[in-house]
């Protein structure tokens, strides 16, 4: 169990069978009465956020949540397939769950899976992803304008908005955060 005087950015805390992490707190102490804490959480299922304030002595129940580094391995239709780095042991995972991280995933990538009461509920990629891109348009000769973009497709499927010089066969890198274009890069790295 947790007391208030532990929630802080990041705490996992679960309400009512459903894990949380708290995304912003604030200790009030006030002059008259008992202290409080305000916080911000995020359902780490369902990605809603929601406020909740708890008074001083409130106990909070802590989420069982426990994070393995797998594998991917393949996708087939709407499954994606990982493979857990210690046991050798395989699961699947629904393309609905990855969203759209699944654009991403090329196979060997190495994430880490997150699990709640041993069911998989999120996948945290690496921040940065080096993909290749298999089909652009050439770029226009003269146009010299400034954050020209043009659409790529890259080898997972994905399109990203990439500068004029990029062509096909270039590899960039990604953020997998925001999903915009960082730099041409010179391989797999």
């Amino acid at each position: 169990m947790l007391t208030i005087n532990d929630l802080r950015n990041g705490t996992k805390l679960e309400i009512d069978g459903e894990p949380f992490v708290v995304t912003y707190f604030q200790h009030v102490n006030p002059g008259k009465g008992s202290a409080f804490v305000r916080t911000k959480i995020k359902s780490l299922t369902t990605g809603s956020a929601m406020e909740r304030t708890w008074k001083s002595g409130d106990k909070i129940a802590k989420a069982d949540i426990e994070s393995m580094r797998m594998q991917f391995l393949y996708s087939d239709a709407d499954t994606f397939h990982f493979m857990n780095m210690e046991s050798y042991e395989q699961i699947e995972i629904s393309a609905d769950l990855l969203g759209d991280k699944k654009n991403y995933l090329k196979e060997n990538t190495e994430v880490d899976m997150i699990f709640h009461d041993g069911r998989c509920i999120d996948v945290d990629l690496p921040a940065h992803m080096v993909l290749k891109v298999v089909h652009t348009e050439p770029g226009v000769r003269g146009d010299t304008a400034t954050n020209v973009t043009k659409p790529a497709t890259v080898e997972t499927g994905a399109q990203f908005n990439v500068p004029l010089f990029i062509e096909e066969g270039n590899f960039i890198k990604v953020d997998t955060r925001t999903g915009s274009y960082i730099e041409r890069t010179r391989g797999e790295g």
